[in-house]
């Protein structure tokens, strides 16, 4: 059976290192601990006491000094390494992990998992040809020698480059060697970390050349697992589930992220909160537990980012100066059909189009496909309708050369009601409510990308309740609002009921009406 070591970098929060090696090793797996050598004295005393009689436990011999970007971070990671393959001649695996990491399945899957691959798990694309690196330097990482650092002395760091970049100074990669980016959180095989302490013993070209590149920490172990093992034995993938935001830094998980964090395919994720303490224990009596069975997705991004916006309304498309003093026209009459069932809205629309002979526009601010006539730009892009959407409304007024409109928007929308409800041109909205069984609420996150074909029916079921509540709070955050010009069309109402709505709201005949609310198949899905 599988026996892991664990290789653990850390350099704060003795408390939680104590208890992330106790819970690891109480399974029968191993840790080696490598604790900055610039963290406090103090701190690392409270480790030793704490583990020092743990047989499961052992320390890096030599502590360094470890920055961000730095050759000391790989140093630090081959000093624990080092010691790991000394002390624990029964691990078969070697698992790189962070004081911020915490398991997402039991001690058992996890040891299955491993022993039914022989395989290594270590992120190891192409340096050159892959877009691994999204933005800042690429081929500069390897081709200069980078000696400063660059967080903490910046000037120095950019200078160094310059003059090595003025004065020609480039190097060579060593011939033999095709340089692989990937994650630094791997988990290698026994007689991988073998060759790989030769291949250092033996190749003081190949470790001198990493010792002054750029952040190798993502390209020192995946260039040499490439090397040294057959590419059959490899998956190019890690087994620590992580996310980086819009900004690139690193997405910290919380107390009520449990659920989302386990139904993962990874055996780990990082970065838990150090204050989500309910988490931690959560996940640690996981680890403990014989737990066999987990319903697994590969959707956490997307699930992460729906879970995660629920709670604010954003300004991203807050109106520009040049429109604060715009109006679509004081005369002009703006119908707005607020609905989530999109279809249902599409049908109503057509059908007052048809019937009234007013002019609509199905979801130009929700749905990039939506057909709008050529206005010099302005609607090419869901950004640039947003941002310019009265400015866009006016155009379309003046395109069709009409003074009435009816358009479709989505519930969510609601900076763009306020914008045109505060407009002074007669603006209304009509919010169409429809009920929601599962089998909508499924289809709605296959077609928004929360899930695929291959998602389990555990991960759904469990999802059905957020979007339901999503719906409500959407229809909440409507009524809250307290718009004057707001009438509610509801499916399960009599054609009567909602007749009389229309009514009022188009400001037309109770017949012609009544004919609209009876259109053939409105709510059907």
């Amino acid at each position: 059976m599988a026996k892991i070591a664990f290789i653990l970098l850390c350099h704060k929060d003795a408390p939680s290192i104590i208890r992330q090696a106790e819970r690891l090793t109480a399974t029968g797996d191993y840790v080696s601990i490598h604790f900055d050598a610039s963290a406090k004295a103090a701190d690392f005393t409270a480790l030793t006491t704490a583990l020092g009689d743990n047989a499961g436990v052992t320390f890096a011999k030599k502590r360094i000094k470890c920055g961000w970007g730095e050759w000391s971070l790989v140093q630090a990671s081959l000093h624990a390494v080092e010691a790991a393959v000394a002390a624990f001649p029964k691990a078969t695996h070697f698992y790189m992990l962070s004081g911020d990491c915490a398991s997402v399945k039991s001690a058992t899957y996890a040891h299955k998992f491993l022993d039914n691959r022989d395989m290594d798990y270590v992120e190891s694309f192409d340096f050159f040809n892959s877009d691994w690196i999204k933005t800042g330097f690429k081929g500069e990482r390897l081709f200069y020698r980078h000696v400063f650092n660059e967080r903490e002395n910046k000037w120095l760091f950019y200078t160094s480059y310059k003059i090595q970049n003025r004065l020609g100074l480039t190097r060579k990669i060593p011939e033999d060697i095709q340089v692989m980016i990937g994650s630094q959180w791997w988990c290698l095989r026994r007689k991988t970390i073998e060759v790989i302490l030769d291949f250092c013993r033996e190749r003081a070209d190949v470790v001198r050349f990493f010792k002054t590149t750029w952040i190798p920490d993502e390209t020192f172990f995946q260039t040499l697992v490439r090397h040294l093992v057959p590419a059959s034995e490899i998956e190019s993938r890690t087994l620590t589930f992580k996310m980086f935001s819009d900004y690139g830094m690193p997405v910290t998980f919380y107390n009520d992220q449990y659920d989302l964090l386990i139904s993962q395919d990874y055996l780990f994720a990082r970065k838990i909160s150090s204050e989500a303490t309910l988490l931690q224990e959560r996940l640690g009596a996981l680890w403990s537990s014989d737990r066999k069975d987990f319903a697994t997705s590969k959707e956490g991004p997307k699930l992460h980012t729906f879970l995660t916006g629920r709670g604010r309304l954003g300004k991203r498309f807050g109106t520009r100066f040049w429109e604060r003093e715009s109006t679509l026209g004081a005369d002009r009459d703006l119908y707005m059909l607020v609905c989530k069932k999109w279809h249902v809205a599409k049908r109503l629309l057509k059908a007052s189009s048809e019937t009234l002979d007013v002019k609509g526009i199905e979801y130009l601010f929700d749905e990039a496909g939506c057909r709008v006539p050529h206005l010099g730009g302005i609607e090419r892009t869901m950004e640039k309708r947003n941002r310019h959407r009265r400015a866009l409304m006016r155009m379309l007024f003046d395109y069709y050369g009409t003074e009435q409109m009816v358009i479709c928007l989505d519930p969510a929308n609601l900076d763009l009601m306020r914008d045109f409800m505060s407009d002074r041109a007669n603006a209304r909205i009509l919010e169409v409510q429809c009920t929601f069984d599962d089998q909508y609420l499924v289809g709605h996150a296959h077609r928004v990308g929360l899930a695929t074909e291959d998602t389990p029916g555990e991960v759904i079921a469990r999802m059905l309740p957020t979007l339901r509540h999503e719906f409500l709070d959407e229809q909440t955050s409507i009524r809250d609002a307290e718009f004057k010009n707001h009438w509610r069309l509801r499916e399960g109402r009599s054609t009567e009921e909602n007749g009389a709505v229309l009514a009022e709201f188009f400001g037309i005949d109770p017949d012609v009406a009544g004919e609209l609310a009876a259109t053939q198949h409105l709510f059907a899905d």
